[in-house]
Protein backbone atom coordinates (compact mmCIF):
# COMPACT_ATOMS: atom_id res chain seq x y z
CA UNK A 1 0.00 0.00 0.00
CA UNK A 2 1.51 3.87 -1.32
CA UNK A 3 2.52 5.57 1.92
CA UNK A 4 0.20 8.79 1.26
CA UNK A 5 -2.97 5.54 1.39
CA UNK A 6 -1.61 4.59 4.59
CA UNK A 7 -1.35 7.80 6.39
CA UNK A 8 -4.97 8.04 5.21
CA UNK A 9 -6.20 5.03 6.91
CA UNK A 10 -4.80 5.64 10.16
CA UNK A 11 -7.28 7.83 11.75
CA UNK A 12 -10.10 5.28 10.48
CA UNK A 13 -7.88 2.67 12.00
CA UNK A 14 -7.58 4.16 15.35
CA UNK A 15 -11.76 4.47 15.68
CA UNK A 16 -11.91 0.59 14.66
CA UNK A 17 -9.30 -0.22 17.30
CA UNK A 18 -10.71 2.30 20.10
CA UNK A 19 -14.28 0.74 19.50
CA UNK A 20 -13.56 -2.83 19.37
CA UNK A 21 -11.09 -2.07 23.05
CA UNK A 22 -14.61 -0.80 24.46
CA UNK A 23 -16.70 -3.51 23.05
CA UNK A 24 -14.37 -5.91 24.59
CA UNK A 25 -14.61 -4.20 27.91
CA UNK A 26 -18.48 -4.06 28.32
CA UNK A 27 -18.66 -7.51 27.30
CA UNK A 28 -15.90 -8.14 30.40
CA UNK A 29 -18.41 -6.02 32.78
CA UNK A 30 -21.16 -7.65 32.06
CA UNK A 31 -19.62 -11.35 32.50
CA UNK A 32 -18.21 -10.26 35.83
CA UNK A 33 -21.21 -8.57 36.60
CA UNK A 34 -19.78 -5.15 36.94
CA UNK A 35 -22.43 -2.15 36.28
CA UNK A 36 -21.82 1.38 35.27
CA UNK A 37 -22.12 3.51 38.46
CA UNK A 38 -25.89 5.67 38.74
CA UNK A 39 -24.12 8.82 37.34
CA UNK A 40 -23.57 6.81 34.38
CA UNK A 41 -26.68 5.58 33.81
CA UNK A 42 -28.58 8.79 34.30
CA UNK A 43 -26.33 10.56 32.14
CA UNK A 44 -26.94 7.57 29.13
CA UNK A 45 -30.36 7.89 30.13
CA UNK A 46 -31.42 4.16 30.41
CA UNK A 47 -32.47 4.51 34.59
CA UNK A 48 -34.28 1.91 35.61
CA UNK A 49 -37.31 3.03 38.39
CA UNK A 50 -38.32 0.82 40.98
CA UNK A 51 -41.81 0.03 41.31
CA UNK A 52 -43.83 1.70 44.39
CA UNK A 53 -44.38 -1.41 46.84
CA UNK A 54 -48.18 -2.75 46.67
CA UNK A 55 -50.05 -1.99 49.88
CA UNK A 56 -50.37 -5.66 51.56
CA UNK A 57 -53.57 -7.24 51.25
CA UNK A 58 -55.94 -7.35 54.53
CA UNK A 59 -56.18 -10.67 56.10
CA UNK A 60 -57.78 -12.15 59.28
CA UNK A 61 -60.83 -10.64 60.82
CA UNK A 62 -59.65 -7.12 59.63
CA UNK A 63 -59.66 -7.88 56.20
CA UNK A 64 -62.90 -9.55 56.48
CA UNK A 65 -64.21 -6.83 57.69
CA UNK A 66 -63.19 -4.41 54.76
CA UNK A 67 -64.51 -6.67 52.11
CA UNK A 68 -67.40 -6.89 53.73
CA UNK A 69 -67.87 -3.51 54.30
CA UNK A 70 -66.84 -2.49 50.67
CA UNK A 71 -69.14 -5.08 49.69
CA UNK A 72 -72.51 -3.85 51.83
CA UNK A 73 -71.63 -0.20 50.40
CA UNK A 74 -72.02 -1.50 46.77
CA UNK A 75 -75.17 0.19 45.40
CA UNK A 76 -76.98 -2.68 44.52
CA UNK A 77 -76.31 -4.71 47.79
CA UNK A 78 -79.63 -3.89 49.58
CA UNK A 79 -82.04 -4.13 46.72
CA UNK A 80 -80.64 -7.71 46.17
CA UNK A 81 -80.85 -8.30 50.38
CA UNK A 82 -83.93 -6.95 50.39
CA UNK A 83 -85.23 -9.87 47.71
CA UNK A 84 -82.98 -12.59 48.83
CA UNK A 85 -83.64 -12.55 52.40
CA UNK A 86 -87.72 -12.17 51.53
CA UNK A 87 -88.09 -14.82 49.32
CA UNK A 88 -85.68 -16.92 51.36
CA UNK A 89 -88.13 -16.35 54.84
CA UNK A 90 -91.20 -17.00 52.41
CA UNK A 91 -90.11 -20.12 51.15
CA UNK A 92 -88.84 -21.67 54.13
CA UNK A 93 -91.80 -20.69 56.00
CA UNK A 94 -94.04 -22.89 52.86
CA UNK A 95 -91.59 -25.36 54.02
CA UNK A 96 -92.70 -25.43 57.85
CA UNK A 97 -96.55 -24.31 57.34
CA UNK A 98 -96.40 -27.64 55.24
CA UNK A 99 -94.49 -29.77 57.79
CA UNK A 100 -96.05 -28.13 61.21
CA UNK A 101 -100.02 -28.45 59.71
CA UNK A 102 -100.67 -32.03 58.85
CA UNK A 103 -101.35 -33.17 62.13
CA UNK A 104 -103.50 -30.05 62.62
CA UNK A 105 -105.10 -30.77 59.48
CA UNK A 106 -105.86 -34.63 59.69
CA UNK A 107 -107.36 -33.85 63.64
CA UNK A 108 -110.19 -31.34 61.58
CA UNK A 109 -110.60 -34.48 59.10
CA UNK A 110 -109.23 -32.18 56.43
CA UNK A 111 -106.00 -33.23 53.92
CA UNK A 112 -102.54 -33.21 55.46
CA UNK A 113 -101.62 -30.67 52.42
CA UNK A 114 -105.12 -28.24 53.34
CA UNK A 115 -103.07 -25.67 55.63
CA UNK A 116 -100.30 -25.80 52.47
CA UNK A 117 -102.26 -25.18 49.68
CA UNK A 118 -104.11 -22.21 51.08
CA UNK A 119 -100.61 -20.44 52.02
CA UNK A 120 -99.05 -21.23 48.79
CA UNK A 121 -102.36 -19.89 46.89
CA UNK A 122 -101.71 -16.68 48.92
CA UNK A 123 -97.84 -16.78 48.66
CA UNK A 124 -98.46 -16.97 44.31
CA UNK A 125 -101.00 -13.72 45.15
CA UNK A 126 -98.60 -12.11 47.16
CA UNK A 127 -95.48 -12.53 44.74
CA UNK A 128 -97.92 -10.52 41.57
CA UNK A 129 -98.31 -8.10 44.32
CA UNK A 130 -94.82 -7.85 45.61
CA UNK A 131 -93.45 -7.34 41.54
CA UNK A 132 -96.24 -4.94 41.23
CA UNK A 133 -95.36 -2.68 44.27
CA UNK A 134 -92.02 -3.21 43.15
CA UNK A 135 -92.63 -1.76 39.97
CA UNK A 136 -95.29 0.99 40.58
CA UNK A 137 -93.35 4.70 40.94
CA UNK A 138 -93.90 5.84 44.50
CA UNK A 139 -96.30 8.78 43.02
CA UNK A 140 -98.68 6.18 42.62
CA UNK A 141 -98.01 4.66 45.92
CA UNK A 142 -99.03 7.97 47.54
CA UNK A 143 -102.13 7.83 45.39
CA UNK A 144 -103.34 5.01 47.11
CA UNK A 145 -102.89 6.27 50.65
CA UNK A 146 -105.98 7.48 50.60
CA UNK A 147 -108.21 5.17 48.94
CA UNK A 148 -106.60 2.28 50.97
CA UNK A 149 -107.06 3.80 54.64
CA UNK A 150 -110.81 4.16 53.83
CA UNK A 151 -111.10 1.04 52.64
CA UNK A 152 -109.76 -0.72 55.28
CA UNK A 153 -111.53 1.32 57.69
CA UNK A 154 -114.77 0.48 55.95
CA UNK A 155 -114.05 -3.34 56.44
CA UNK A 156 -112.71 -3.09 59.98
CA UNK A 157 -116.23 -1.36 60.98
CA UNK A 158 -117.73 -4.03 58.87
CA UNK A 159 -116.25 -6.55 61.21
CA UNK A 160 -118.15 -5.31 64.15
CA UNK A 161 -121.65 -5.41 62.81
CA UNK A 162 -123.04 -9.09 64.18
CA UNK A 163 -123.88 -11.56 61.33
CA UNK A 164 -121.08 -10.04 59.30
CA UNK A 165 -117.92 -9.99 61.29
CA UNK A 166 -116.81 -13.56 62.56
CA UNK A 167 -114.92 -14.22 65.78
CA UNK A 168 -111.64 -16.51 66.38
CA UNK A 169 -109.98 -17.54 69.05
CA UNK A 170 -112.11 -14.93 71.13
CA UNK A 171 -111.30 -11.91 68.52
CA UNK A 172 -114.16 -10.63 66.79
CA UNK A 173 -111.94 -9.23 63.75
CA UNK A 174 -112.72 -11.42 60.58
CA UNK A 175 -114.59 -11.52 57.26
CA UNK A 176 -115.65 -14.38 55.93
CA UNK A 177 -114.95 -14.19 51.89
CA UNK A 178 -117.38 -17.27 50.95
CA UNK A 179 -115.89 -20.75 50.88
CA UNK A 180 -112.73 -21.10 53.32
CA UNK A 181 -111.42 -17.94 52.71
CA UNK A 182 -111.73 -15.41 55.49
CA UNK A 183 -109.95 -12.11 56.05
CA UNK A 184 -108.47 -9.93 58.75
CA UNK A 185 -108.85 -6.30 57.56
CA UNK A 186 -107.07 -5.25 60.73
CA UNK A 187 -103.47 -6.57 58.99
CA UNK A 188 -104.38 -4.19 56.28
CA UNK A 189 -104.76 -1.47 58.53
CA UNK A 190 -100.85 -1.29 59.14
CA UNK A 191 -100.18 -0.78 55.72
CA UNK A 192 -102.70 1.45 55.27
CA UNK A 193 -101.35 3.50 58.14
CA UNK A 194 -97.28 3.62 56.47
CA UNK A 195 -98.91 4.81 53.59
CA UNK A 196 -101.03 7.61 54.46
CA UNK A 197 -98.90 8.63 57.42
CA UNK A 198 -95.66 9.11 55.19
CA UNK A 199 -97.83 10.90 52.55
CA UNK A 200 -99.63 13.29 55.49
CA UNK A 201 -95.76 13.41 56.58
CA UNK A 202 -94.31 13.89 53.82
CA UNK A 203 -96.61 16.88 52.39
CA UNK A 204 -95.91 18.73 56.05
CA UNK A 205 -92.74 18.76 55.71
CA UNK A 206 -92.24 20.31 51.99
CA UNK A 207 -94.35 23.28 53.54
CA UNK A 208 -91.67 22.92 56.42
CA UNK A 209 -95.18 22.43 59.34
CA UNK A 210 -93.03 19.40 60.91
CA UNK A 211 -91.48 22.01 63.33
CA UNK A 212 -94.51 22.79 64.92
CA UNK A 213 -96.07 19.88 67.51
CA UNK A 214 -99.84 20.51 66.60
CA UNK A 215 -98.90 19.61 62.51
CA UNK A 216 -96.86 16.59 63.51
CA UNK A 217 -99.22 14.95 65.53
CA UNK A 218 -102.26 15.91 64.31
CA UNK A 219 -104.27 14.43 62.14
CA UNK A 220 -101.38 11.33 62.29
CA UNK A 221 -102.09 10.18 65.98
CA UNK A 222 -105.87 10.80 65.77
CA UNK A 223 -106.48 8.45 63.00
CA UNK A 224 -103.69 5.94 64.63
CA UNK A 225 -105.67 5.95 67.81
CA UNK A 226 -109.46 5.93 65.38
CA UNK A 227 -107.81 2.42 64.13
CA UNK A 228 -106.25 1.18 67.55
CA UNK A 229 -110.18 1.64 68.73
CA UNK A 230 -111.87 -0.38 66.49
CA UNK A 231 -109.29 -3.05 66.50
CA UNK A 232 -109.15 -3.03 70.41
CA UNK A 233 -112.97 -3.40 69.67
CA UNK A 234 -112.66 -7.09 68.24
CA UNK A 235 -109.92 -7.67 71.48
CA UNK A 236 -106.97 -8.18 69.42
CA UNK A 237 -104.45 -6.38 71.48
CA UNK A 238 -101.32 -8.24 69.65
CA UNK A 239 -102.18 -6.52 66.21
CA UNK A 240 -102.64 -3.32 68.46
CA UNK A 241 -99.30 -3.40 69.61
CA UNK A 242 -98.02 -3.44 66.02
CA UNK A 243 -100.16 -0.98 64.79
CA UNK A 244 -98.37 1.57 68.13
CA UNK A 245 -94.59 0.73 67.33
CA UNK A 246 -95.73 1.94 63.58
CA UNK A 247 -97.08 5.19 65.18
CA UNK A 248 -93.74 5.53 66.91
CA UNK A 249 -91.48 4.77 64.08
CA UNK A 250 -93.33 7.30 61.95
CA UNK A 251 -93.25 9.88 64.96
CA UNK A 252 -89.11 9.15 65.75
CA UNK A 253 -88.43 9.41 61.88
CA UNK A 254 -90.45 12.81 61.50
CA UNK A 255 -88.35 14.20 64.51
CA UNK A 256 -90.41 14.37 67.14
CA UNK A 257 -89.05 15.80 70.02
CA UNK A 258 -87.96 13.72 72.83
CA UNK A 259 -90.54 15.05 75.15
CA UNK A 260 -93.57 14.94 72.83
CA UNK A 261 -92.28 11.09 72.10
CA UNK A 262 -92.14 10.43 75.95
CA UNK A 263 -95.93 11.57 76.28
CA UNK A 264 -97.45 9.99 73.79
CA UNK A 265 -95.83 6.96 74.84
CA UNK A 266 -96.75 7.61 78.23
CA UNK A 267 -100.54 7.82 76.56
CA UNK A 268 -100.02 4.65 75.10
CA UNK A 269 -98.56 2.87 77.90
CA UNK A 270 -101.39 3.74 80.25
CA UNK A 271 -103.93 2.63 77.99
CA UNK A 272 -102.08 -0.55 77.94
CA UNK A 273 -101.81 -1.16 81.31
CA UNK A 274 -105.76 -0.67 81.64
CA UNK A 275 -106.16 -2.94 79.19
CA UNK A 276 -104.34 -5.59 80.07
CA UNK A 277 -105.69 -5.63 83.90
CA UNK A 278 -109.14 -5.07 82.94
CA UNK A 279 -109.03 -8.84 81.40
CA UNK A 280 -108.71 -11.73 82.71
CA UNK A 281 -107.13 -13.70 79.89
CA UNK A 282 -104.18 -11.08 79.46
CA UNK A 283 -103.14 -11.12 82.66
CA UNK A 284 -102.93 -14.86 82.16
CA UNK A 285 -100.46 -14.06 79.55
CA UNK A 286 -98.47 -11.71 81.41
CA UNK A 287 -97.76 -14.27 84.52
CA UNK A 288 -96.43 -17.10 81.85
CA UNK A 289 -93.56 -15.32 81.10
CA UNK A 290 -90.68 -17.18 81.89
CA UNK A 291 -92.94 -19.94 82.98
CA UNK A 292 -91.64 -23.63 83.13
CA UNK A 293 -94.20 -25.34 84.06
CA UNK A 294 -98.12 -25.06 82.97
CA UNK A 295 -99.24 -24.18 85.93
CA UNK A 296 -102.51 -24.55 87.65
CA UNK A 297 -105.86 -25.25 85.45
CA UNK A 298 -102.51 -25.11 82.76
CA UNK A 299 -102.88 -21.44 81.50
CA UNK A 300 -99.14 -21.38 80.19
CA UNK A 301 -99.62 -24.87 78.51
CA UNK A 302 -98.88 -23.13 75.17
CA UNK A 303 -95.65 -20.86 76.11
CA UNK A 304 -94.13 -23.78 78.54
CA UNK A 305 -94.98 -26.57 75.22
CA UNK A 306 -93.23 -23.89 73.23
CA UNK A 307 -89.84 -24.02 75.43
CA UNK A 308 -90.07 -27.64 75.40
CA UNK A 309 -90.02 -27.79 71.34
CA UNK A 310 -87.45 -25.50 71.55
CA UNK A 311 -85.34 -27.33 73.64
CA UNK A 312 -85.79 -30.72 72.19
CA UNK A 313 -84.53 -29.74 69.10
CA UNK A 314 -80.62 -29.47 70.12
CA UNK A 315 -78.16 -27.96 67.85
CA UNK A 316 -79.29 -29.56 64.68
CA UNK A 317 -82.70 -30.22 65.22
CA UNK A 318 -85.12 -33.60 64.88
CA UNK A 319 -85.00 -33.75 61.54
CA UNK A 320 -87.70 -31.81 58.67
CA UNK A 321 -91.34 -33.50 59.82
CA UNK A 322 -90.19 -35.40 62.84
CA UNK A 323 -91.86 -32.88 65.39
CA UNK A 324 -93.31 -34.68 68.38
CA UNK A 325 -94.95 -31.33 70.15
CA UNK A 326 -97.09 -30.55 66.75
CA UNK A 327 -98.95 -33.93 67.37
CA UNK A 328 -101.64 -32.34 69.63
CA UNK A 329 -99.20 -31.21 72.66
CA UNK A 330 -98.31 -26.90 70.95
CA UNK A 331 -101.51 -24.61 69.94
CA UNK A 332 -101.30 -23.24 66.87
CA UNK A 333 -98.45 -25.11 65.77
CA UNK A 334 -98.27 -23.27 62.10
CA UNK A 335 -99.66 -19.70 62.92
CA UNK A 336 -98.16 -18.45 66.02
CA UNK A 337 -95.72 -20.72 67.46
CA UNK A 338 -94.06 -22.18 64.10
CA UNK A 339 -91.11 -20.66 65.40
CA UNK A 340 -91.08 -23.06 68.17
CA UNK A 341 -91.90 -26.26 65.30
CA UNK A 342 -88.73 -24.95 63.55
CA UNK A 343 -86.20 -24.92 66.45
CA UNK A 344 -87.70 -28.37 67.05
CA UNK A 345 -87.29 -29.96 63.34
CA UNK A 346 -84.43 -27.37 62.70
CA UNK A 347 -82.28 -27.08 65.63
CA UNK A 348 -80.88 -24.22 66.23
CA UNK A 349 -78.87 -23.83 63.05
CA UNK A 350 -82.37 -23.48 61.92
CA UNK A 351 -83.13 -20.67 64.25
CA UNK A 352 -80.54 -18.35 63.70
CA UNK A 353 -80.49 -18.68 60.33
CA UNK A 354 -84.27 -17.71 60.32
CA UNK A 355 -83.03 -14.66 62.53
CA UNK A 356 -80.02 -13.68 60.28
CA UNK A 357 -82.66 -13.27 57.67
CA UNK A 358 -84.85 -11.04 59.27
CA UNK A 359 -81.93 -8.85 60.57
CA UNK A 360 -80.50 -8.96 57.12
CA UNK A 361 -84.26 -7.61 56.12
CA UNK A 362 -84.20 -5.40 58.52
CA UNK A 363 -80.89 -3.26 58.62
CA UNK A 364 -81.56 -3.03 54.74
CA UNK A 365 -84.38 -1.34 55.24
CA UNK A 366 -82.82 0.64 57.55
CA UNK A 367 -80.20 1.37 54.80
CA UNK A 368 -83.11 2.10 52.24
CA UNK A 369 -84.74 4.87 54.77
CA UNK A 370 -81.12 6.30 55.67
CA UNK A 371 -80.13 6.58 52.13
CA UNK A 372 -83.40 8.28 50.29
CA UNK A 373 -83.54 12.13 50.03
CA UNK A 374 -87.33 11.99 49.12
CA UNK A 375 -89.49 11.96 52.11
CA UNK A 376 -91.74 10.09 51.20
CA UNK A 377 -89.78 7.24 50.55
CA UNK A 378 -87.78 7.44 54.01
CA UNK A 379 -91.50 7.72 56.26
CA UNK A 380 -92.61 4.76 54.11
CA UNK A 381 -89.74 2.62 54.05
CA UNK A 382 -89.07 3.46 58.35
CA UNK A 383 -92.45 2.54 58.66
CA UNK A 384 -92.44 -0.65 57.21
CA UNK A 385 -88.72 -1.95 57.97
CA UNK A 386 -90.48 -0.94 61.86
CA UNK A 387 -93.76 -2.94 61.55
CA UNK A 388 -91.45 -6.29 59.98
CA UNK A 389 -89.04 -6.06 62.65
CA UNK A 390 -91.36 -5.22 65.62
CA UNK A 391 -93.48 -8.21 64.78
CA UNK A 392 -90.76 -10.22 64.34
CA UNK A 393 -89.62 -9.51 67.69
CA UNK A 394 -92.83 -9.91 69.62
CA UNK A 395 -93.85 -13.27 67.93
CA UNK A 396 -89.98 -14.54 68.75
CA UNK A 397 -89.88 -13.40 72.12
CA UNK A 398 -93.22 -14.98 73.10
CA UNK A 399 -92.01 -18.38 71.62
CA UNK A 400 -88.75 -17.55 73.69
CA UNK A 401 -91.03 -16.77 76.97
CA UNK A 402 -89.28 -13.23 77.44
CA UNK A 403 -92.66 -11.56 76.08
CA UNK A 404 -96.15 -12.29 76.93
CA UNK A 405 -98.04 -14.26 74.21
CA UNK A 406 -99.65 -11.28 71.93
CA UNK A 407 -101.28 -13.83 68.60
CA UNK A 408 -99.56 -11.99 66.26
CA UNK A 409 -98.24 -13.88 63.25
CA UNK A 410 -94.36 -14.20 61.81
CA UNK A 411 -94.11 -12.19 59.36
CA UNK A 412 -93.86 -13.96 55.85
CA UNK A 413 -92.92 -16.96 57.85
CA UNK A 414 -96.65 -18.21 59.30
CA UNK A 415 -100.06 -19.63 58.13
CA UNK A 416 -102.62 -16.98 57.23
CA UNK A 417 -102.48 -14.70 53.78
CA UNK A 418 -104.50 -12.37 55.20
CA UNK A 419 -101.02 -11.55 56.89
CA UNK A 420 -98.81 -12.78 54.03
CA UNK A 421 -100.06 -10.40 51.22
CA UNK A 422 -100.31 -6.75 52.91
CA UNK A 423 -96.53 -7.97 54.24
CA UNK A 424 -95.08 -9.15 50.86
CA UNK A 425 -96.70 -6.19 49.24
CA UNK A 426 -94.77 -3.64 51.43
CA UNK A 427 -91.53 -5.77 51.05
CA UNK A 428 -92.43 -4.85 47.24
CA UNK A 429 -92.51 -1.11 48.28
CA UNK A 430 -88.91 -1.78 49.86
CA UNK A 431 -87.41 -3.10 46.97
CA UNK A 432 -88.82 -0.06 44.80
CA UNK A 433 -87.41 2.35 46.89
CA UNK A 434 -83.93 0.16 47.29
CA UNK A 435 -84.25 0.27 42.86
CA UNK A 436 -85.23 3.98 43.10
CA UNK A 437 -81.77 5.13 44.86
CA UNK A 438 -79.33 7.48 42.18
CA UNK A 439 -76.81 5.17 42.10
CA UNK A 440 -78.70 1.60 42.44
CA UNK A 441 -80.57 3.17 39.31
CA UNK A 442 -77.46 3.99 37.12
CA UNK A 443 -76.41 0.50 38.02
CA UNK A 444 -79.56 -1.10 36.55
CA UNK A 445 -79.71 0.60 33.64
CA UNK A 446 -76.39 -0.17 32.71
CA UNK A 447 -77.53 -3.46 33.02
CA UNK A 448 -80.27 -3.50 31.01
CA UNK A 449 -80.11 -5.53 27.80
CA UNK A 450 -80.27 -3.27 24.39
CA UNK A 451 -78.98 -3.79 20.52
CA UNK A 452 -76.12 -6.32 20.95
CA UNK A 453 -76.37 -7.02 24.27
CA UNK A 454 -77.71 -10.02 25.98
CA UNK A 455 -78.65 -10.15 29.56
CA UNK A 456 -77.16 -6.70 30.03
CA UNK A 457 -73.54 -7.38 28.14
CA UNK A 458 -72.36 -6.05 24.87
CA UNK A 459 -70.82 -8.36 22.73
CA UNK A 460 -68.70 -6.42 21.39
CA UNK A 461 -66.91 -5.62 24.77
CA UNK A 462 -66.47 -9.52 24.76
CA UNK A 463 -64.63 -9.17 21.39
CA UNK A 464 -60.74 -8.77 21.34
CA UNK A 465 -59.75 -5.83 20.31
CA UNK A 466 -56.13 -6.75 18.02
CA UNK A 467 -54.24 -3.95 16.90
CA UNK A 468 -53.81 -4.37 12.61
CA UNK A 469 -49.93 -4.68 12.49
CA UNK A 470 -48.36 -3.66 8.96
CA UNK A 471 -47.64 -7.03 6.96
CA UNK A 472 -44.21 -5.70 5.45
CA UNK A 473 -45.75 -5.21 2.05
CA UNK A 474 -45.68 -2.26 -0.09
Amino acid sequence: MPADHAAAYAPHRARLFAGRVAGLAALRGRATGLRRPPSARKAAGRVRRTPAPRPPRGSGVRGFYERARRAWDRPLTAYYVILGASLLITVLGLVMVYSASQIKALELSLSDTYFFRKQFLAAAIGTGLLLFASRVPAKLHRALAYPLLVGTVFLMILVQVPGIGHSVNGNQNWLYLGGPFQLQPSEFGKLALILWGADLLARKQDKRLLTQWKHLLVPLVPVAFMLLGLIMLGGDMGTAIILTAILFGLLWLAGAPTRMFVGVLAVAAAIGVTLIRTSANRMARLACIGATEPGPGDSCWQAVHGIYALASGGWFGSGLGASVEKWGQLPEPHTDFIFAITGEELGLAGTLSVLALFAALGYAGIRVAGRTEDPFVRYAAGGVTTWITAQAVVNIGAVLGLLPIAGVPLPLFSYGGSALLPTMFAVGLLIAFAREEPAAKAALAMRQPGPGTWAGVSWKSMRRRVKKRPSGER
